[in-house]
């Protein structure tokens, strides 16, 4: 009799493992084709209208696309391959300390932005973004709670104040500061820099200094023994650090020093506002806060529906912060390119030099932002008004307009037109 072949377990054993694998990755993977369904379900679709775009199958960042509808279905007027001109603070590496976090968008960021960089900083009650210079201007705009800010002038004259929302700070490249938050839940602020390669690990910090002189030039300089200078902190665990919220200040602010002949600090919300029927502008430069000789900014709100009216700046760059509501702005950058971005609170914007754009209220509820930009003061052209103080039959000529149009058309300037 024919001797019966053994069996050998360990092939069993693989074939009902391979088996029980491929009953398992099927089912992985029809979970997986439901799980891309639903989502392609919520996903907004590329196609303007029926015969354009299609649809999107295997969709990937759902949420970040529902953000920005205007990019995923630009409207049929934009053309070309203008730089991406969008960033959100919420999408930056956040930095967190002791006394507080900070964040920034920089030109590695955004990469478009060369002269401008912004910093969005939290501090807590007595959290103290520690006595700092660097070679940049900083311009600041307080956002939430109250904070007290310190300086000193070439002329060895003092600065103290207090700032609260809306509120504006400017130091000069150089000039050495401190920003402390004050009771009941300190503050947040955004700072912007004139140089869009700013980084915040770039700024000379008083204990870093401290760490890297030598003991005894330290104790020659302040005329004391140099072992006093043995246990310095390290400069890592200061940066933004937990201190005690300071007191109310007092009369004696200033320790017996003469003050800048220039504040440092600006009520920007305390100026009267250039209003039109859906909004105001606020315009800040070195005509009303005489200190900031190298950024001037608008503080922008629109209505719903609303628009910033169609205009260039003929100085120089706009860099943009939104503090809240919805918009969307459309970008002309000449040479048959155009291209339209969406942006939402916490969100930063750029237009190139010269560049024309529109930002629309496209939220139900108001829309504020900021416009900043490298320079002293503040400059816009008006389409709407230079079409108005253009000859009649020279506008004619190019456009073709019907009488409702031109009969429409505003000599004065309008930044803020209903909807």
């Amino acid at each position: 009799m024919a001797r019966q072949k053994e069996r050998d377990p360990t092939s069993e054993f693989s074939r009902r493992d391979i088996l029980s694998t491929a009953v398992i990755a099927g089912g992985a993977l029809t979970a997986a084709s439901a799980s891309i369904a639903q989502t392609a379900d919520q996903a907004p679709n590329p196609s303007r209208q029926p015969g354009v775009g299609g649809t999107d199958p295997f969709p990937g960042g759902v949420a970040r696309e529902r953000q920005n509808p205007d990019m995923v279905n630009p409207p049929a007027t934009d053309s070309g391959t203008l730089p991406n001109l969008q960033f959100s603070f919420a999408d930056g590496h956040m930095r967190q300390s002791s006394g507080g976090w900070t964040r920034q968008v920089t030109a590695r960021e955004l990469g478009v932005s060369k002269d401008i960089a912004g910093v969005n900083m939290r501090l807590n009650a007595g959290g103290i973004r520690e006595l700092h210079w660097h070679k940049q201007a900083e311009w600041a705009f307080m956002l939430y709670g109250t904070a007290r800010i310190t300086a000193i002038d070439v002329g060895g004259r003092n600065f103290v104040d207090d700032v609260g929302v809306g509120d504006l700070w400017y130091f000069p490249g150089g000039i050495p500061h401190s920003i402390q938050g004050l009771n009941p839940d300190g503050c947040e602020f955004l700072l912007v820099f004139d140089d869009g390669d700013f980084d915040e690990d770039s700024t000379f910090l008083l204990t870093d200094w401290f760490k890297h002189v030598p003991p005894e030039v330290l104790g020659k300089n302040f005329a004391a023994p140099a072992t006093l200078f043995g246990h310095l902190p390290d400069p890592r665990d200061r940066y933004i650090f937990a201190a005690p919220a300071p007191g109310p200040l007092g009369a004696d602010k200033l320790l017996g020093a003469e003050p800048v002949p220039q504040s440092f600090s600006h009520r920007m919300t305390a100026q009267e506002p250039i209003r039109t029927k859906s909004g105001t502008v606020r315009i800040t430069d070195s005509s009303v806060f005489s200190a900031s000789k190298n950024i001037a900014a608008a503080l922008v709100e629109v209505e719903p529906g609303g628009l910033r009216e169609l205009h260039w700046h003929p100085n120089t760059n706009e860099w943009q912060y939104y503090l809240s509501g919805e918009a969307r702005m459309g970008v002309f950058a000449a040479n048959g390119q155009a291209r339209t971005f969406d942006f939402q609170a916490g969100d930063v914007g750029y237009v190139p030099f010269a560049m024309g754009h529109y930002i629309e209220n496209t939220g139900s509820t108001a829309l504020r932002f900021l416009e900043m930009f490298k320079s002293s003061y503040y400059a816009d052209l008006s389409l709407n008004q230079w079409l108005a103080l253009t000859p009649p039959e020279l506008l004619q000529a190019h456009l073709n307009l019907d009488r409702q149009v031109t009969d429409a058309l505003r000599k004065t300037k309008a930044p803020i037109v209903p909807a």
